[in-house]
């Protein structure tokens, strides 16, 4: 009888949880991005000092003078 009573109060449980995941409304749609690219500026700040250390580098690096 115990047996009886679990499966039917599961069964009320599952249904009813079921029933309230379907009602609740859906959230809405997130806004759209504004135009452009979306590159932060920071990323654009470390790109032109990773250009400007790699063309100091390479000055050093190829300007050296090589021993005869």
């Amino acid at each position: 009888m115990k047996n009886k009573f679990a499966q039917i109060f599961f069964i009320l449980t599952l249904v009813l949880s079921s029933v309230q995941a379907f009602a609740a409304d859906p959230p809405p749609p997130p806004p759209e991005p504004p135009p452009g690219l979306p590159i932060d500026s920071g990323i654009v700040v470390l790109f032109f000092i990773a250009l400007i250390t790699g063309y100091f580098i390479s000055q050093k690096r190829y300007n050296k003078k090589t021993p005869n």
